[in-house]
């Protein structure tokens, strides 16, 4: 049977040169939908009480005849329906690959990585959906199952590093208010490693607190599998889990495990949003490149941020750890790193910190030179400059146009000034933006705990009164250093952002 197709918006990836052949098809392939909004969501407004996920999927989440027309489109195609979430937007759905292409317009094909690193299932051009999903659909994300984004740490050389802290260390120096999150929950999304109890037990031990309760939960088929690879996504894994739980020891922490694919990353973020009871903070220190990801993978991880937000969320991300090329290959580009690009997340940067006794000597911009890593930032090339930043003086992107700029907010990043951690049992310094998310994820933690209320779009009270060239008083000022194409300066720049924690953080927040 024939399917009358229209193409899929903003579903265009490049073609490859080294595809080998075509799936199998009969192999199994999943893919998750993403549907539009029954209605758009309000414009934020701090004053307004949180949503519930109930209220979000009632008044913003999926419409019934949307959930039906897709149900009835995808069973007589021959495919499954795994999972269906009004709130989220999304239906999970499966089937051999030869119907999953068929029902999407697009070949299937298999890419051999290099150095034997296995074969990915890929697919190249637009997509397309039955005609009687024309607009119902807005993503369709997984049928290409190549790595989305890459951790943003990086494991110091012990010979170099200057200085290294504990996240209690860190707590003093940024002025945190005294609080440990009681009744708060954290959710951190991981793309990969996993975690070992004993692990947690001599790390935290070794801080004279107690281990936080910790939970994993695995999303689409994944699992928390620890690697036994401090260097891989173990030493991620851990880094989140110890800084946060450190900075906040009395809130519950959940890890979401996923597969490290457009898909998998926003079924975690979707999971972790509408996760019952709902997190105070989502700490995410995975990202790439603006330019490696499709249009319409950003629009929908964006909307999910946006979900979030309106539950009372903030969603903490790392800025990247590739300075302002984010780690171009085309040639003394300029990027920006997304997820930390979205004007729904606090866009986490990174200083090199030297402090003593609690009181800081020095911060800069952390900028360790070619190999040596230096904060993420810059001006994005897709998102416009939100409401919030409009008069924090950010400047034009080396396109010419003006953009949303990264990142928000910084902290201690640098690995030769890096965060003591414990990873597959041994004692190690790690630092990277990757270390930035679940701290301030344990701030935001605090906060609310001591104000009593969800900080949700940090930004919105961050920003408040900001003007171009001036500080805030919110924060503290990072001014000298240079994270490749952008230098800091008095106020917001593309380097730090508007600062890093101090005593003062907390009043922003009625704290």
């Amino acid at each position: 049977m024939s399917i009358e197709l229209v193409e899929l918006p903003d579903s265009f990836r490049p073609a490859l040169q080294r595809t080998t052949g075509a799936v199998a098809p009969e192999a199994e392939v999943p893919a998750t939908l993403v549907l539009r909004r029954r209605a758009a969501l309000p414009a934020y407004d701090p004053t307004a009480a949180p949503l519930t996920s109930a209220e979000l999927a009632a008044g913003y989440g999926a419409d019934p005849a949307d959930l039906d027309a897709v149900r009835a489109a995808v069973t007589d195609a021959g495919l499954t329906v795994l999972e269906e979430h009004p709130a989220s937007r999304t239906v999970r759905v499966s089937g051999p690959a030869s119907d999953v292409a068929r029902f999407f317009g697009t070949d299937l094909r298999t890419l051999e990585e290099p150095g034997g690193g296995g074969s990915r299932r890929v697919r190249e051009g637009t997509l397309s959906v039955p005609s009687a999903l024309r607009g119902v659909v807005t993503a369709v994300l997984g049928l290409d199952d190549r790595p989305q984004a890459a951790t943003r740490h990086i494991v110091a050389n012990t010979s170099a590093v200057s200085s290294s802290y504990t996240p209690l260390d860190l707590a003093t120096v940024y002025g945190m208010p005294q609080a440990d999150g009681s009744g708060q929950t954290i959710a951190i999304i991981e793309l990969g490693g996993g975690f070992g109890q004993s692990d947690l037990d001599t790390y935290f031990n070794g801080l004279g607190l107690a281990t936080p309760t910790v939970t994993a939960q695995g999303v689409d088929g994944a699992e928390n599998v620890p690697g036994q690879d401090p260097q891989g996504a173990d030493g991620e894994v851990l880094l989140d889990i110890e800084v946060a739980g450190a900075i906040a020891p009395k809130a519950s922490v959940v890890v979401y495990f996923a597969p490290n694919t457009d898909a998998g990353f926003l079924d975690a973020i979707t999971t972790a949003t509408h996760a019952s009871p709902t997190p105070v903070a989502i700490s995410i220190s995975w990202g790439q490149s603006e330019d490696q990801w499709t249009a319409q993978a950003r629009t929908s991880m964006d909307d999910a941020f946006a979900d979030a937000v309106a539950l009372g969320i903030t969603v903490t991300v790392a800025a990247g750890d590739h300075g302002s090329s984010d780690n171009d290959t085309s040639g003394g580009g300029t990027h920006v790193d997304f997820p930390a690009s979205s004007p729904h997340a606090l866009g986490c940067g990174g200083t090199s910190l030297h402090a003593s006794g609690g009181t800081v000597q020095s911060e800069t911009v952390w900028n360790d030179g070619g190999s040596g890593g230096a904060t993420g930032g810059g001006v994005s090339d897709v998102f416009a400059v939100p409401s919030w930043q409009s008069t924090a003086g950010v400047p034009t992107a080396a396109s010419g146009k003006g953009g949303r700029g990264v990142p928000d907010v910084a902290a201690d990043a640098d690995p030769q000034t890096g965060y003591r951690v414990y990873v597959d049992g041994s004692a190690t310094v790690i630092g990277g933006t990757s270390a930035v998310a679940p701290l301030w994820a344990g701030l935001i933690a605090r906060i609310a705990q001591v104000t009593g209320k969800r900080p949700g779009l940090a930004q919105s009270a961050l920003y408040a009164g900001a003007t171009a060239g001036q500080p805030v008083a919110a924060l503290r000022d990072i001014t000298s250093g240079s994270n490749g194409r952008y230098s800091a300066a008095a106020g917001w720049d593309p380097c730090t952002g508007l600062g890093v924690p101090s005593s003062s953080t907390a009043a922003a927040f009625g704290g």
